[in-house]
């Protein structure tokens, strides 16, 4: 990492605003804001922003042009972490359990060499853990598909030794085969009516087969420079289609940790990382950082957007940014942003 006074030199736009309450003395600024000018510099993105929250307080940055605090955005795979609470919902609620197969909720559908959808469980595709290829290593994520056709592209491969963690899109697109299957209404649906609404994530949508983002917007580019704002989400389905906003993502993180979306049996299913061997829960994944903290949450890549927001485990603390392209150069920046937010600061 560079020293502080190379980074104060990095000839990019840099915006730091506080949000917080206006009984604060001085603007508070998100200390991961003062590293955010690298995701430009050195991560190759036209732009970033970061968006910060501490109970009250709400930070943000950016740096670059072209990205504002309201703007809709691509969250890709993000989207994982709403389908993994809806399926955890509906296990509360005794509608499913982890341990039924696939096969009980979509018979016949995941058939290939050794019939594998009577031995896959939910847990597995929850956890990543059920040896599916992904669909998407095929199609480069950029092929609209059916949830039916990609589950078909991911049968012409075998397994790849089931129960280790091998994370793959086809997992996803297979739970919001299943939400449909449960309740009658489509995993968007479903989402929208037990997360999204209630949490009034007035940003968030799941746009189906539309290609526009909605409004207000910015724009995204994939990593040759060109303009790949227009997509049509159903490169992902239910593994990445989901379009939010920075503040939106912030919201739904606190709410998921703090215990306002699952009973607190199930949110610690959802936190259990045994059976993904330490890699991955339900939806969410933690990383260790260097001072021993360990934030929750979820990464995000689609042409054109690459998202990520981390936590702490009961929620208090959340951080998310994004860049306007699909991914970084360095990836390295985003282990200094998550640690430089959530470990400790010396005086």
């Amino acid at each position: 990492m560079r020293p502080l006074r190379t980074l104060l030199a990095v000839p990019v736009s840099l915006v730091l605003l506080s949000l917080g309450s206006a009984a604060s003395s001085a603007p508070s600024v998100a200390p991961s804001g003062t590293l955010l000018p690298l995701l430009v510099a050195r991560g190759g993105a036209p732009a970033a922003a970061l968006l910060a929250r501490e109970e009250t307080d709400t930070r943000y940055a950016q740096a670059g042009w072209g990205i504002a605090r309201t703007d809709r955005f691509r969250a890709g795979s993000i989207t994982k972490t709403f389908v993994a609470t809806v399926v955890l919902q509906l296990a509360a609620e005794h509608r499913l359990k982890l341990s039924d197969t696939v096969e009980q909720h979509l018979p016949g559908l995941v058939r290939g060499a050794g019939d594998e959808g009577r031995a896959l469980t939910l847990r597995a595709l929850l956890t990543h853990t059920s040896g599916l290829y992904d669909f998407t290593a095929d199609t480069g994520g950029v092929v609209p598909l059916t949830p039916r056709q990609a589950v078909r592209i991911a049968l012409t491969h075998p397994l790849a030794d089931p129960g280790r963690y091998h994370y793959s899109n086809t997992n996803y697109v297979l739970l919001g085969l299943v939400i449909e299957q449960v309740t009658g209404r489509s995993y968007a649906v479903e989402a929208e009516h037990r997360v999204i609404a209630p949490l009034s994530l007035t940003g968030t949508s799941f746009p189906g087969s539309r290609t526009r983002l909605p409004s207000p917007h910015g724009r995204a580019y994939a990593a040759d420079g060109t303009d790949v704002t227009e997509l049509d989400p159903r490169v992902a389905g239910a593994a990445g289609e989901l379009v939010t906003t920075l503040a939106d993502l912030d919201r739904f993180y606190a709410a998921l940790l703090g215990g306002r979306l699952l009973p607190p049996h199930w949110l610690r299913e959802m936190l259990d990382t045994r059976t993904a061997h330490g890699s991955y829960g339900m939806g969410l994944f933690p990383v260790r950082l260097p001072c021993g903290t360990t934030v929750w949450g979820h990464n995000g890549r689609i042409t054109g957007s690459y998202v990520r927001t981390a936590a702490t485990v009961d929620g208090r603390r959340v951080l998310t940014f994004r860049v306007n392209t699909t991914a970084m150069a360095d990836p390295g920046i985003e282990a200094a942003l998550l640690a430089a937010e959530f470990c400790p600061r010396t005086p």
